[in-house]
């Protein structure tokens, strides 16, 4: 029944957006295919559409390889650039002499990986965080609260750095104007509690309307 209400809502979406979107960003994927964390196309509601890496939408996700300058350095994609701040940023860098913990990375190969490989290894790093019994990032030296509720430093430089990935990219930029006043829905699933700065979903429409003005 879920399945059969799930085509539904895909087939009315099609009906609506077809003129305007294209129409495999809702085909239905059989559920048995999908990733143990993913939220598949059909998922959408209406007037929805979910940023699923199995399309083109997939270049607005942070695990995209979409190489981008930020504040003189060059970053391989927006999630190491995210899970770079976790790691110290040289030997006096406090995080560095903590006794018994060990940073499997530098900050500057994080800011080369892709995917799920930055992915893992902002994982480990949040272990580290854990141990260390810190919540804060940093960036050019400066802490930063990393898990809050609220929109502060972190959030404002992850919008700035996913501002940089949009302009220096133009097939990310003519994607993301493509989808029009569609809601972005990860393709993942998200906390209902998670930090403004992780909902790259909502960022992105907040670039998208900046650049319909």
């Amino acid at each position: 029944m879920k399945h059969a209400t799930s085509l539904i809502l895909v087939t009315i979406c099609l009906l609506g957006c077809a003129e305007r979107y294209p129409a495999h960003w809702w085909t239905p994927v059989p559920e048995e295919d999908a990733e143990w964390w993913e939220i598949l196309p059909q998922a959408a509601g209406a007037g929805e559409v979910i940023v699923s890496k199995r399309n083109e939408l997939g270049l607005l996700s942070n695990f995209t390889h979409t190489p981008f300058e930020f504040r003189g350095k060059r970053y391989e994609s927006l999630e190491g650039f995210w899970q770079m701040m976790k790691y110290p940023e040289g030997p006096g860098d406090e995080r560095a002499k903590h006794t018994c913990i060990v940073w499997p990375h530098t900050r500057e190969q994080v800011a080369q990986m892709v995917g799920h490989q930055a992915k893992a290894a902002g994982n480990l790093a949040s272990e580290n965080m854990n141990k260390m019994g810190i919540n804060w990032v940093t960036f050019e030296g400066q802490k930063m609260p990393y898990r809050t509720p609220k929109k502060g430093e972190h959030y404002n430089l992850i919008v700035e750095a996913t501002r940089a990935k949009v302009n220096q990219n133009p097939d990310v930029q003519k994607v993301l104007l493509s989808t029009g006043d569609l809601i972005l829905r990860p393709d993942h699933k998200q906390s209902e509690n998670a930090s403004p700065a992780w909902r790259y979903c909502d960022i992105m429409m907040e670039i998208r309307e900046s650049l319909f003005r």
